[in-house]
């Protein structure tokens, strides 16, 4: 690929356009610039000179289901509030930790496992069938790709939707626990306030106190979504596996992500390395802005859909 050796900055004054997203997902989708044509047409030379597409997506694109992110200016979790997500070590060692982040999980669940992908998770899921995208890792464990029918996917930080026993390493569906919590807890009730960006929503601490959580079924051990909380790090195999198929890749996009987390930028680096083109779809500065010969500001799925991957 042909790409002039410098970043592109194009962006209009920020506003609230009309759209087709759902109102409930504009809650989480900061105010951004109307995407300038020319920008559009760039990304559309990046998209159409790839052959062997690696795809790195984050938040950004599963705000645009309605899901919050943590860092997003004005909308994100760190921006609304002072709480902050679980940190692995707490979890472990805290047996009232695990209890309070259960309950709340607990509570979220029915609206976090309802949500749908949007334009994005399906422009992403075509240029797979078409043979456009190689390999798509994505920072979300929401499973929005794999409900858009991914397959050449990596989740990185693994998948709230299933569970794992730190004892014994079961996996078993998230939705089955959903039933097991249910059983344990016929009469708990608590009244839930703001959703939080991994599948949970903020209760007080006094409603948790008689909040049950199960054990596994099969050592008794200790039950923890499989996700990477914060203080933890990826699986050396996973990031070995993703390293592999960047390998085999031709230039990377990444789709709404900061890429603050050094998870994720670690590939942005080795691609610098490799001196693979790079463009970034996002709404905010990112953290790897100087490694890209393209930066598009704009919403994921607004931008995406009007892409073909020729």
């Amino acid at each position: 690929m042909r790409l002039p050796r410098r970043t592109f900055a194009l962006h209009a004054p920020p506003v609230r356009r009309a759209t087709s997203l759902h109102a409930s997902a504009l809650n989480f989708v900061p105010a951004c610039s109307t995407t300038d044509a020319r920008a559009r047409d760039l990304l559309q030379d990046f998209v159409a000179g790839a052959r062997r597409l690696f795809v790195v997506t984050g938040a950004g694109l599963s705000t645009e289901s309605g899901i919050p992110d943590y860092r997003s200016e004005g909308v994100g979790l760190y921006a609304r509030t002072d709480r902050r997500p679980m940190q692995h070590a707490e979890f472990v060692r805290s047996a009232k930790s695990r209890q309070r982040y259960w309950a709340r999980n607990f509570l979220g669940w029915p609206q976090f496992s309802s949500h749908e992908p949007n334009s994005a998770h399906r422009v992403l899921q075509r240029w797979e069938e078409t043979g456009k995208l190689h390999w798509l890792v994505t920072q979300n464990v929401d499973s929005l790709h794999s409900k858009a029918g991914q397959k050449k996917l990596t989740e990185l930080h693994g998948c709230a939707h299933r569970v794992m026993c730190l004892g014994c390493g079961a996996v078993s569906a998230r939705k089955e626990l959903q039933k097991r919590f249910i059983a344990l807890n016929p009469h708990w009730r608590a009244q839930a306030g703001a959703v939080a960006p991994d599948g949970d929503v903020f209760i007080e601490d006094e409603q948790v106190l008689h909040f049950r959580v199960p054990s596994c079924e099969n050592c008794g051990g200790i039950l923890k979504p499989e996700v990477t909380f914060f203080g933890d790090s990826v699986n050396k195999a996973t990031v070995q596996f993703v390293h592999d198929r960047l390998a085999e890749s031709d230039a990377v996009l990444v789709v709404g992500s900061s890429l603050q987390v050094y998870s994720g930028y670690r590939f942005l680096l080795a691609a610098s390395d490799r001196k693979m083109p790079v463009a970034i779809l996002n709404i905010g500065p990112t953290r790897a802005d100087h490694l890209s010969q393209l930066k598009v500001s704009g919403r994921c799925g607004e931008v995406l859909s009007v892409l073909q991957p020729i």
